[in-house]
C-alpha cells in the first residue's frame, strides 16, 4: 500500500472530500469558497475536471446523490446557504481542457445561520436532502420531479434546541427499519435521533430508554452503518474519541430504543474529525488530529480493535481485513488518498 498526495491546489484549507457511489469520481470543498471535481483516469491518476467558486463563504461539506438521479452534488456554506448542482457536460472554449461544467439548480436559504451538514436521503425515499445548521434545526428537502431539480420542497423543519454540526441518514430501510437521521453537536456534544412515522407523516424525536451516554465533547461527525440484517443500528460518533453506539428497538415498537455505548476508542490520542463505514458496516474508518486514518473491526469477542493505521507518506497495517471506505477529509490545501493493492498475509483479504 501506498500513500499519494493530490495537489488539489485549493488556496485554503480543505474541509470535505467525498467519493461518488463508484468510486471514480471524487469532489473537494475548501475555504476558498471552490469546489473541484476530479475523474479517475484508467491508470489510476485523479485528474481535475471541474472547479467552480460555489459559495460567498467557506464551503463546509460536499455529497454526491445517487447516481440514479444523474450527476448531482449538493454543498453547504458558512454563507447561510446550501446548493444543488448537476453536470451539463463540457465547457465550449473556457477553463480547464476538457473541463465539465457545473450548473446551480437551487439555492437553499431557509437557515439563518450557518449550514454545517448536508446529506442525500437513501434512494428507495426518492430524491431526499437533509441539511443541519449552527440555528439547531435539520431541514428535509425533496425534490418531487427528479427531472427538474430546479424545484425542491422544504418538506420538515425540525428544530432541536442545539447548535448541530453533522447529520447521519441511515441508509438501511424496511418494513422493520424506518428513515432515521441522526445529529451531533458540537455545544454539549448531544447527539439528537429522528425517525419518521408514516402514519404521522412527521419527524419525531427519539428517546432512549435506558441510561443515554452523555459527553460534553464537541461531536465533530457521526455516521450510521449500513445494516446487512442486523436486528439493531450501529452509530460511530467522532469526538474527543471515537465512540460505536448501537440502538436497539424495544419489542413493543412505537419509535422506543435502548442505546448502548459498544466501544470508546481512543487511540487516536487527540480529537476525532471524521468517521464512515464501508458498504457492510463492518469496518469503521477514523481522522483525527494525530495525523492519521485509523480502521476498526470488530473481532470474534465482539470487541472493536484498531486493524490498521495510516500515516501521512507511510503504511502501517498490522492487520487489514475487508473493503475500503471513502476516506475522511484531510485538513490541509491538498488531498490524500491512498492506493490499497493486495495483502499477502493468508489471513487477509485483498483490498480492491
Amino acid at each position: 500500500m501506498e500513500a499519494l498526495s493530490l495537489a488539489a491546489e485549493h488556496r485554503d484549507l480543505v474541509h470535505d472530500v467525498a467519493y461518488d457511489f463508484y468510486g471514480e469520481r471524487m469532489a473537494t470543498c475548501s475555504s476558498d469558497q471552490f469546489v473541484k471535481v476530479w475523474d479517475k483516469e484508467l491508470e489510476g491518476k485523479w485528474r481535475p475536471s471541474a472547479s467552480w467558486k460555489a459559495h460567498s463563504g467557506s464551503v463546509w461539506k460536499v455529497t454526491w446523490a445517487h447516481p440514479e438521479f444523474g450527476q448531482v452534488l449538493a454543498t453547504c456554506s458558512f454563507d447561510r446557504t446550501a446548493a444543488v448542482w448537476e453536470e451539463a457536460g463540457d465547457i465550449g472554449g473556457t477553463g480547464e481542457k476538457g473541463g465539465k461544467q457545473w450548473l446551480r439548480r437551487v439555492s437553499l436559504v431557509d437557515s439563518r445561520t450557518s449550514v454545517t451538514d448536508i446529506k442525500f436521503g437513501p434512494k428507495t425515499l426518492g430524491l431526499y436532502l437533509a441539511t443541519c445548521s449552527a440555528d439547531g434545526i435539520i431541514r428535509i428537502y425533496e425534490a418531487p420531479d427528479v427531472m427538474n431539480l430546479a424545484q425542491w420542497t422544504l418538506q420538515h423543519e425540525i428544530p432541536t434546541k442545539v447548535t448541530l454540526s453533522c447529520l447521519s441518514w441511515n441508509p438501511s430501510l424496511s418494513r422493520a427499519h424506518p428513515p432515521m437521521v441522526a445529529a451531533g453537536s458540537d455545544d454539549g456534544g448531544r447527539v439528537i435521533l429522528l425517525e419518521y412515522s408514516e402514519a404521522a407523516r412527521r419527524w419525531a424525536r427519539i428517546e432512549p430508554t435506558g441510561a443515554w451516554p452523555v459527553s460534553s465533547d464537541p461531536i465533530h461527525d457521526i455516521a450510521f452503518a449500513p445494516n446487512l440484517g442486523r436486528s439493531y443500528h450501529l452509530l460511530a460518533v467522532a469526538s474527543n474519541q471515537v465512540r460505536i453506539l448501537s440502538l436497539r428497538p424495544l419489542p413493543e415498537g412505537g419509535g422506543r430504543y435502548t442505546v448502548e455505548v459498544v466501544a470508546n476508542m481512543d487511540q487516536h490520542g487527540a480529537p476525532a474529525w471524521r468517521v464512515c463505514w464501508n458498504v457492510t458496516g463492518t469496518l469503521l474508518a477514523s481522522s483525527g488530529d494525530d495525523a492519521t486514518i485509523r480502521l476498526w473491526k470488530m473481532q470474534y469477542q465482539r470487541q472493536w480493535v484498531c486493524v490498521s493505521v495510516l500515516r501521512g507518506d507511510s503504511i502501517g497495517a498490522s492487520q487489514v481485513i475487508g473493503g475500503l471506505p471513502s476516506l475522511p477529509h484531510v485538513p490541509s490545501t491538498n488531498a490524500r488518498y491512498y492506493k490499497l493493492g493486495s495483502i499477502t498475509n493468508s489471513n487477509q483479504v485483498p483490498w480492491h
